[in-house]
């Protein structure tokens, strides 16, 4: 008793309070087996053990979650609130099956109560055939828990218990929870032949929400996506927030694959729907990683990388989505580590450059702009596809870097051609933007000082946005927004119909093009659906008195329909692919103007 009043006293760790209690009841008693069982403060149905002497760690984490209602001599001391003794254990209808096999004999168990009402148990037992427990063990055993239920609910241990085991921004499962009860889950799925599974969530994002909303929203915001992800399993499953926006989901008994897969759908779904915050809608995506257990073959720690490995395929594969976890995912992984490091070193030894795609009047055939596409002569593998390094750069930041780059290159060149032709015919330059671009708080001056030092006019430059980075942080993105307008540069929404269109965004937003995603362009020379849902765009966007771009144009009979359907510009194969600056400045200063249907 006294080791427990002085780890109390001296305010130590949690589980030093805990050890020392099943070492204390050790040494008073003298059986080999102590256990301390908690009830789960998230599920008082359940006991939990914290603390254990003399059973092998594989049998421990087999018994580490149980049912509170009479199992073994601990579940009867709580569920009857007195100090319990199993005889003959091997044979008692509340024994465990797991400690029989192991060879205890006899146990006796005793309520442990804190703050007026019972908390847990404490048990010993025995694998001496001739223990038997006396009167006066029982009071023994009373009396030591009575005054370890004193121990363990002062105030610092409390809180120690709500901080090791909760997280207390979102009231999920904690880190250090959500790793005993997987530890816990594969131990019993080794025993029980069934199979077990993990998520891990991260959410797509969410640091430009702390950026331009603050920390107090964004604060509110993961509350609110715990509710949602817990909404979406069994009260009998774990969520778990395992920091920042990270959060992790522990499928317990998962016989068919199919049904984590569910999860990971109904996740995404739940995610998508608006969170109405502080008088404000906010939206986010997130991506999923899903791993499943092999009996027998896994640890947690190796399980949860798994699960981890999928969630870095989903981002890569384009975010907002969910990736089951396969073992070529571990070259991939090594693959896409290698590729940060040299992105990292990229920009500064000049690796980048530039292809200008042109952009064609549809009615003259005349080359008015260009849109500005980055690529990486990497020195081992020659070109790398956007597509391996764009998420990449996303991923690490490095496209802050990388796009003022892009804009700085695409300006000089556009402001170099310009000098070269009539005054009044000055060609454009289309720069994409990022989330993370259009997150930084000096990107209006970043823009005014590359006008400035290339000479090139506002109105020649046009900077692409996504729908999807318009919908989030909307005040802020559109303050952001009217001071590049300010600049005379033009705004456009590229792969337009894919993403959140809504009129009122677009009235919002002080935008000046449309670019028609390539799935409507494809299906204009068709009877399919979406050929009709094109020229609904065209038609939108006279009326908003924007412009239209239709990207994609790979065959000469969608230039007819949509020039006639009003779509003033277009870009794509048909007219061109993504040119070098040498070779764009041939079709330029040489080349005759390109052919479209009907074109004067």
């Amino acid at each position: 008793m006294i080791a427990v009043q002085r780890a109390a006293v001296r305010r130590a760790s949690l589980q030093e309070v805990f050890d020392a209690v099943t070492a204390g009841a050790h040494v008073l008693l003298g059986d080999e087996v102590v256990g301390l069982r908690l009830l789960d403060r998230a599920d008082p149905g359940m006991l939990q053990v914290v603390s254990v002497h003399g059973l092998p760690e594989g049998v421990a984490w087999r018994l580490w979650r149980a049912p509170a209602n009479g199992s073994g001599a601990s579940g009867q001391a709580v569920m009857r609130d007195e100090v319990v003794v199993l005889d003959h254990y091997a044979e008692s209808r509340a024994g465990i099956r797991e400690l029989a096999e192991n060879g205890v004999c006899t146990a006796m168990a005793a309520p442990v109560r804190g703050g007026g009402e019972v908390i847990g148990s404490l048990v010993v037992a025995s694998r001496r055939p001739g223990r038997a427990y006396t009167a006066a063990d029982r009071g023994l055993l009373a009396a030591f828990a009575e005054h370890v239920g004193v121990a363990i609910t002062d105030a610092q241990a409390v809180d120690g218990l709500e901080q090791g085991f909760r997280d207390p921004l979102t009231g999920l499962a904690s880190r250090a929870l959500f790793n005993d009860r997987l530890a816990h889950a594969l131990a019993c799925a080794e025993r029980d032949q069934m199979r077990t599974s993990v998520l891990t969530v991260d959410l797509d994002r969410f640091q430009s929400v702390n950026d331009s909303l603050g920390h107090a929203v964004g604060d509110l915001l993961l509350a609110a996506v715990g509710e949602r992800l817990a909404s979406c399993v069994r009260t009998t499953d774990t969520v778990a927030r395992l920091g920042a926006d990270e959060f992790a989901m522990l499928l317990h008994d998962v016989e068919l694959r199919d049904r984590a897969v569910a999860v990971a759908g109904r996740v995404l779904q739940a995610l998508r729907e608006p969170f109405p915050i502080n008088g404000r809608d906010i939206f986010i995506n997130a991506s999923i990683g899903v791993a499943f257990g092999v009996v027998g073959h896994q640890d947690a720690e190796t399980l949860l990388q798994y699960a981890d490995l999928a969630l870095h395929t989903a981002k890569k594969n384009g975010k907002g989505r969910y990736e089951v976890f396969e073992p070529v995912m571990h070259a991939a992984l090594k693959k896409g580590t290698d590729l940060a490091s040299d992105l990292r070193v990229a920009v500064d030894r000049d690796e980048f450059i530039l292809l200008y795609q042109p952009i064609v009047d549809l009615r003259s055939g005349l080359v008015s702009g260009f849109e500005a596409l980055v690529r990486w002569m990497h020195p081992q593998l020659g070109m790398v596809p956007p597509l391996d390094f764009i998420p990449l750069a996303e991923e690490t930041g490095l496209i802050v870097p990388i796009g003022t780059w892009v804009l700085r290159e695409a300006c000089r060149q556009a402001a170099e051609w310009n000098r070269r032709r009539p005054a009044n015919e000055p060609l454009s330059i289309s720069v994409n933007l990022s989330a993370r671009q259009l997150q930084q708080p000096d990107l209006p001056q970043l823009v005014a000082e590359v006008l400035a030092s290339t000479g090139l006019a506002g109105s020649c430059l046009t900077l692409e946005l996504t729908e999807s980075l318009l919908i989030n942080d909307i005040d802020i993105t559109v303050a952001r927004l009217k001071t590049l307008k300010a600049l005379n540069v033009r705004l456009a929404i590229d792969d337009f119909g894919t993403g959140y269109s809504s009129l009122a965004y677009l009235r919002q937003f002080p935008i000046d093009i449309l670019k028609i995603d390539k799935l409507f362009v494809d299906a204009v020379a068709t009877e399919a659906p979406e050929a009709s849902l094109t020229g609904a765009i065209v038609h939108l966007a006279r009326t908003l008195h924007l412009s239209t771009v239709a990207e994609g144009i790979e065959s000469f009979d969608q230039c007819g329909p949509l020039r006639d359907s009003g779509c003033q510009l277009g870009q794509g194969y048909y007219f061109a692919k993504p040119l070098t600056g040498t070779d764009a400045e041939v079709l330029l200063f040489t080349s005759t103007p390109a052919t479209t249907p009907g074109a004067a």
